[in-house]
């Protein structure tokens, strides 16, 4: 999927904050077709914007789910999750990879929604791989220097479907140690895409 990309059309379409004002596993869902624009181009500066249609998330939902940071309750990592609606949570792991999430729900709440994989649309080269948080935050650019932004502003924001996708559901990948929690089913993603990751099977639920 690719076509040319108005910048200003694209701003006029972008997801208010009330969109965000919902529980995690409906914007997990909602957010599955909707593209991600980042008016930065290559370096840093003004040019190109990238932009990526999401085609797999993943909901965690607050303090009692067992896979969601915001169990361990207000920390210097957990602050940007724990804050209000509509925001980015960025985080690393495995010392290499960073994570780009959407925080949703309300303030306090501690929902979020990870975008787990993508497909380009415009500024990234036509095979890029963004199948894995880590290949789409470095693609796109969404560093832990974007923690806390405002998704509702430039250069960083979502914008909605152009068109609705078939979504599948699975367990979340790589949260075995959630326990119970890891084999509910709230991993969403559009099975027509050829980009959306291939987790080994170990990996997804309680393995």
């Amino acid at each position: 999927m690719s076509f040319d990309v108005d910048v200003e059309s694209l701003r006029a379409t972008r997801l208010v904050r009330g969109w965000y004002a919902r529980d995690a596993l409906v914007v997990a869902r909602a957010l599955v077709g909707c593209l991600v624009v980042h008016e930065r181009g290559e370096g840093g500066g003004e040019g190109r914007p990238r932009v990526s249609r999401v085609v797999e998330t993943e909901a965690y939902r607050g303090p009692k789910d067992l896979a969601c940071h915001a169990r361990a309750g207000l920390t210097r990592r957990t602050r940007s999750l724990l804050g209000t609606e509509g925001h980015a949570y960025v985080f690393l792991v495995y010392g290499m990879h960073e994570c780009f999430n959407v925080t949703c729900a309300g303030e306090g709440m501690g929902h979020a929604v990870l975008v787990r994989a993508a497909e380009p649309v415009s500024g990234l080269d036509p095979g890029a791989r963004l199948d894995g948080p880590g290949r789409f935050a470095r693609a796109m650019a969404t560093s832990r220097a974007l923690d806390g932004h405002d998704l509702t502003r430039p250069p960083l924001y979502l914008c909605g479907r152009p068109r609705r996708p078939r979504i599948a559901v699975s367990a979340r990948v790589g949260v075995a140690y959630a326990g119970d929690w890891a084999a509910r089913l709230w991993r969403f993603y559009d099975p027509s895409s050829v980009h959306v990751s291939r987790p080994p099977k170990k990996s997804i639920g309680l393995g």
